[in-house]
């Protein structure tokens, strides 16, 4: 029997094709990383229109007429920066906000320091975004704003709406954790175990490195593989490897997060699940649920491996509004506002969603002055008979 031939040729023909492709990429990649790259991140011009400590409100400069009346606060979580709404010109949530006439405000939490750890989530919730939403509404001459949280935040603005709900006109929640007692993810399960005091009461604030850390571990694969993996492949398309630093630029900019705000967060939210409750306090006031009578839209991603469809899908039945939407996305966590395929349905949904209500409030303005129009019109008439009656 005649021994299997190995195909030496074709062998060494495959090895010396990859070869001169790998010494082309390699080349092409020298020339992308030579040149000058644009990696800005948050380029959308705006103002800081109030600061209170660390905290900062960003306005930014409408680029059309507004076609709300009402002022939309955005709030980002305390983990990572509120930059990832504004990542990359042509593919911003911002932008696109300002496109479609809404009126942008944004809060820019800062870097904690050490004096800050002993902030709490009662400091951020009823201090800063209370003081922050009384400076939009003295400036717009408004009863209420519109509030869009994010993440953490959006557990903020569920806070804020049923402490606060008459200064909120419309309620949206992207990503929002709000039912922690659930098994999906692995972050949930790690945080019902963790010994939050030892953490706490070592470094003071939770350090933004460590945490980074923690969530690269979630999904090692992709996270710390894989994604390296593809910027080799696309090593030398320019866009690709300056959309790769900008987004390598944000998730490394993590700022600590506040200690005893920090420590409330995982003992109240993810060990005793109080908020979805309506049990979680802050300061002396209990945060329920039912006072939320606003309209909410509750959106999440249902890939989302750090906050899952079951950390979010229960708000909607445990708030006493009537007017409440929730939108499962094709997507995952972070994909929800930077994937330009789901950033194409996010803002339109939104913006669509606040056209209804401010329509309805429209609707409403228009037969009060029709209404009004029509008593003085009465009035004149009365006057004009008593005159002629007199006459």
């Amino acid at each position: 029997m005649e021994a299997p031939r190995i195909p030496v040729d074709l062998i060494l023909s495959k090895l010396a094709e990859d070869t001169e492709k790998f010494h082309e990429r390699v080349k092409k990649g020298s020339d992308v990383l030579l040149d000058k790259l644009d990696t800005q991140i948050a380029t959308t011009p705006y103002d800081i229109e109030y600061e209170e400590d660390r905290v900062k409100l960003k306005h930014y400069r409408p680029v059309t007429e507004s076609s709300l009346k009402t002022p939309l606060l955005i709030v980002y979580a305390l983990i990572n920066r509120e930059t990832m709404l504004d990542l990359q010109p042509g593919r911003s949530v911002v932008q696109s906000f300002l496109e479609k006439g809404i009126d942008v405000y944004m809060v820019d939490w800062g870097y904690p320091t050490r004096k800050d750890k002993f902030i709490t989530i009662d400091d951020h919730v009823n201090g800063y975004m209370d003081n922050i939403a009384d400076y939009i509404l003295k400036k717009h001459k408004v009863k209420k704003i519109n509030l869009m949280g994010i993440c953490m935040g959006g557990s903020f603005c569920v806070m804020y709406s049923a402490l606060h709900p008459g200064k909120v006109r419309n309620l949206i929640t992207t990503v929002t954790p709000t039912n922690f007692e659930t098994d999906q993810g692995l972050l949930h399960i790690w945080m019902k175990h963790i010994d939050v005091d030892s953490l706490v009461d070592t470094f003071g604030n939770m350090p933004g490195d460590m945490m980074n850390f923690g969530f690269l571990i979630l999904n090692p694969a992709r996270l710390m593989i894989d994604k390296y993996v593809g910027l080799l492949e696309n090593i030398g398309d320019k866009t690709f490897v300056e959309n790769f630093v900008r987004m390598e630029k944000w998730i490394f900019d993590s700022p600590d997060v506040a200690g005893e705000t920090f420590r409330q967060f995982v003992v109240d939210c993810y060990q005793k699940n109080l908020l979805i409750q309506s049990k979680m306090m802050l300061g002396d006031q209990r945060v329920n649920l039912k006072k939320i009578t606003m309209p909410l839209l509750n959106i999440y991603g249902r890939y989302d491996h750090l906050v899952p469809p079951a950390a979010c899908d229960l708000l909607s039945s445990k708030v006493g509004s009537k007017d409440v939407q929730d939108d499962c996305l094709e997507t995952g966590h972070i994909g929800i506002y930077v994937s330009s395929r789901v950033q194409n349905k996010l803002v339109p949904r939104i913006v669509k969603w606040l056209e209804e209500r401010d329509t309805i409030k429209k609707t409403k303005r228009k037969k009060a002055a029709t209404k009004t129009a029509k008593k003085a019109e009465e009035k004149v008439v009365f006057k004009r008979k008593i005159k002629g009656a007199a006459v």
